[in-house]
């Protein structure tokens, strides 16, 4: 079959890059792609902000599956443009992404469907933002109502920083476009783990848990980032979590969808806090997280990614079990210089084979680019260098190993990666 993967980071990389270990795909196009994509898939151009181009290349292409790895062609409805024209294509629907393109959305279904999340108020306004502060104890986090790349959440310190930081997103100063709503929110502590599920629309079926490291400085420092690294190891979440999770939270939104009209097929990520009050749902992303994905997927087995996505498709995801590897995998990222601020792109990039050469490392590319035949820098995250093991603490090793074989100007990783679970297993030794 031929496979049609829309994206060009190191998500949808690590997609091509398991959807192309399938014994059933012939052929996997990627619009646009990237450097190293290029290597698996056949690249085509395309402009993912623009809802015609991205339909004339799936009409052009006529690949038996699309899947959709950014939010933005979600948010445009390209999967009810595509499921109009009768094509099948693995995503939600434009209205079922609400629950990531709006965080209000959001955060009003989970209380309609009595999701435990924390305590919130939304303003839309420097007067709604004054009265509401009066109900709130710092630390307090301001989140943006509508897409922002990873980079829409702040905590703050002081209800000064929070009024603050909620006017700059509300003006547009901060995010580039004006958010017609902000919402203030209770700062939750503890550990936050990326949980995602497969759905039909009416099943649902886990994937294998993950935590993500969004500052950019090491002791999670720093200004937010689409994520500086991830790692996945069973014991992120108990047999026993997993399935309290799926039915007090997973199964519930996909029932509360369904119910509202907005049937929800794909896949779903859930933004958890696990707090001494149990897990609270942080917010919601409508397709793979990113680095959550390039961990997530190198620990199932081949084969079976295809399998899932076509079940959700077709709606038989309940006859689906998934086989993983129970290595962990720890994924480090290397950004430019200056991210997630502005950064020079276009430095060559020297290493990748010796890195990819090591035993249990991948290197998947996030914003490379082909020039004159050598893969250049072309974005803020670079690489997304993945490493399994039999442990964590090896896993790391071998990621940082890589890492070391790697270079191209201005590179920057977090040397931490996991450091909370190295910590934990350390003090359980």
């Amino acid at each position: 079959m031929k496979v049609l993967v829309i994206g060009g980071g190191g998500r949808e990389h690590a997609l091509v890059w398991a959807i192309a270990r399938s014994p059933r795909v012939q052929e996997v196009v990627c619009a646009p792609g990237n450097g190293g994509i290029a290597a698996l898939a056949r690249c085509v151009q395309v402009n993912q902000k623009d809802l015609d181009d991205l339909i004339r290349v799936a009409v052009t292409e006529q690949p038996d599956l699309t899947v959709v790895g950014p939010e933005v062609p979600l948010s445009l409805g390209l999967v009810d443009e595509l499921s109009r024209r009768g094509m099948r294509i693995f995503g939600p629907t434009q209205r079922a992404a609400m629950l990531e393109t709006s965080k209000v959305f959001a955060k009003e279904f989970m209380q309609r469907h009595h999701l435990p999340t924390a305590h919130y108020a939304v303003c839309s306004s420097a007067e709604e933002l004054s009265d509401a502060l009066a109900h709130f104890h710092a630390p307090i986090v301001v989140k943006a109502d509508g897409l922002a790349a990873g980079k829409g959440v702040v905590i703050c310190e002081s209800k000064q920083e929070a009024e603050a930081v909620a006017k700059q997103m509300l003006s547009g100063q901060m995010l580039g476009d004006a958010q017609h709503h902000v919402i203030l929110e209770e700062f939750l502590a503890g550990d936050e783990i990326s949980w995602l599920v497969f759905s039909d629309g009416t099943h649902v079926l886990p994937l294998v848990a993950a935590q993500d490291h969004k500052r950019i400085g090491e002791g999670d420092t720093g200004l937010n980032t689409g994520g500086m690294g991830a790692y996945s190891t069973d014991t992120l979440l108990a047999p026993e979590m997993r399935d309290w999770l799926v039915h007090h939270i997973a199964q519930p939104v996909i029932d509360g969808m369904a119910a509202e009209g907005a049937p929800f097929r794909g896949v779903l990520y859930c933004g958890l806090m696990m707090t001494a009050r149990g897990p609270m749902l942080l917010e919601f992303n409508t397709r793979f997280g990113d680095p959550e994905t390039e961990a997530i997927l190198p620990r199932l087995l081949g084969g079976e990614l295809l399998k899932a996505m076509e079940a959700a498709v077709d709606g038989n995801l309940d006859q689906v079990e998934l086989r993983w590897r129970s290595q962990p995998a720890v994924t480090v990222i290397a950004a430019s210089q200056g991210y997630p601020g502005s950064v020079q792109t276009g430095h060559a990039i020297t290493g990748l084979n010796e890195a990819a050469m090591r035993e249990g490392v991948t290197v998947f590319h996030a914003g490379t680019a082909l020039r004159d035949g050598n893969v250049v820098t072309a974005g803020g995250r670079v690489l997304a260098v993945t490493a399994m093991a039999d442990t964590l603490q090896s896993a790391c090793d071998r990621a940082y190993e890589a890492l070391d074989r790697i270079h191209f100007d201005g590179m920057y990783y977090r040397r931490d990666i996991a450091h909370r679970a190295l910590k934990k297993g350390k003090e359980m030794a």
